[in-house]
């Protein structure tokens, strides 16, 4: 249903230096009917393949397919079979939620007997009867959520386009949004999904890309990435693990033990070490060790591999590091430029 070959977007030109690249020959294949998710950290280009694939900004060089429509050729087409849902929730305050679907039904030009009865299904199915015909000035965020949810929905779109929908959302909001998100899965709509939460991308998706600084560096069904990775997580601190020479230190006596695919230090969790190991009875080997190195064990959990534990794999640190890392390289500067 969608297909984005080697997209690249540089903001900023020759003027302002070498610009912020946005995307570095990302590519990408969503099949039609699935539910398909975009991890990676802020920063890493989610928001603006988003943006190329709804014809709302231009590559550089690449190609966009939609429903074998091709964007950069007939945007309007693509339109047709698109809703999009953007991270800015943009409602007008002075309209009821009623109203305003009324208005985007008009600008979709919907005769107004269909928009009606349609604007009626997206209430029952959203949960919005209570609160519906009150002016959106008083919406709370999730209510402000699922009134841009409808928006995107009300012209039955093939294909569903949502940019971090429940960034900020309380509990109750973000599981209502989700069921609503498998049930147009369930009934043939194809939803492509940006987020930075690994339990929603985990919960929700068929099939998941992650992306790290403009490129796919890993891209399957959830269970297969994390069955790829065999063995378990184990997380463990040292009691006189203090800074990144010691985090060095340690890293090195760790990966020599046998039955120990990867060791990364966590610096998000205060050193903390992630490793992926084949079996149970390595453990007992990473304590001997450690404890002849005069580095007893502070804290250990194990678990089965997750999708922070796919990202780790792929880029060789946890989603929070890429968090951390890309929120202590940001000039607010050219930000503003590049949002311009």
């Amino acid at each position: 249903m969608i297909e984005l070959q080697q997209l690249c977007k540089r903001y900023g030109g020759p003027k302002g230096g070498q610009g912020v690249v946005a995307l570095d020959g990302l590519s990408l294949q969503v099949p039609a009917g699935c539910l398909y998710g975009l991890l990676g950290p802020n920063g890493a280009g989610k928001t603006t393949t988003l943006r190329i694939l709804c014809t709302l900004l231009a590559p550089d060089s690449g190609r966009v397919r939609v429903g074998g429509v091709d964007a950069l050729a007939d945007p309007r087409a693509v339109r047709r079979l698109l809703g999009y849902v953007a991270q800015e929730v943009a409602i007008d305050k002075i309209l009821t939620g009623r109203e305003l679907l009324q208005l985007q039904g008009d600008l979709y030009h919907l005769p107004s007997l269909e928009r009606n009865q349609r604007i009626g299904e997206l209430i029952e199915l959203l949960g919005m009867a209570d609160w519906i015909d009150r002016r959106c000035g008083g919406y709370s965020g999730g209510m402000r959520r699922r009134l841009d949810l409808a928006a995107g929905l009300l012209h039955r779109p093939q294909v569903l386009v949502l940019d971090e929908p429940t960034v900020g959302l309380d509990i109750e909001s973000r599981a209502a949004i989700w069921g609503v998100l498998r049930q147009l899965r369930d009934g043939g709509t194809t939803v492509l999904l940006s987020s930075h939460y690994l339990e929603e991308v985990d919960a929700l998706a068929d099939h998941l890309a992650i992306i790290e600084a403009g490129k796919v560096i890993a891209a399957g069904a959830p269970s297969a990435l994390k069955g790829a990775l065999g063995g378990d997580r184990v997380t463990l601190r040292v009691r006189e693990f203090s800074d990144a020479d010691e985090a060095a230190r340690v890293q090195g006596i760790l990966q020599s033990c046998a039955g120990v695919r990867q060791v990364v230090v966590n610096q998000a969790q205060g050193y903390s070490l992630n490793l992926v190991i084949e079996h149970d009875g390595v453990i007992e080997q990473l304590r001997r060790q450690l404890a002849e190195a005069d580095l007893p064990v502070f804290a250990l959990a194990q678990s089965r591999p997750s999708l922070d534990d796919v990202y780790l794999q792929a880029t060789g640190r946890t989603l929070m590091d890429a968090e951390l890392a890309v929120a202590g390289s940001r000039d607010p500067k050219a930000e503003r430029k590049a949002s311009m």
